[in-house]
């Protein structure tokens, strides 16, 4: 396999893990995927936790991830109405 092959599928794999992420965190706050979507984009978690750290939360379970997101999104908001 070659390294552009390797990238994409990793790529590939990141995004359905954010999207997995976005939308089981949504249904852990009771929340629609949109409102998910774009409380994380507001606060750039997207890209700042769940791409950035990727390589770490994949290993983790579903829960342990939406119980990280949700707390690290409500500590963020909180930071930034500070």
């Amino acid at each position: 396999m070659d390294t552009l092959t390797i990238d994409k599928d990793k790529a590939y794999r990141q995004v359905h893990f954010v999207v997995m992420a976005i939308e089981a965190s949504a249904r852990g706050a009771k929340i629609s995927g949109k409102e998910m979507h774009d409380r994380l984009l507001a606060q750039d978690l997207i890209h700042q936790r769940l791409f950035r750290y990727y390589d770490m939360l994949h290993t983790q379970s579903l829960d342990w991830v939406v119980d990280d997101t949700l707390e690290t999104l409500s500590n963020w908001e909180k930071e930034a109405k500070a």
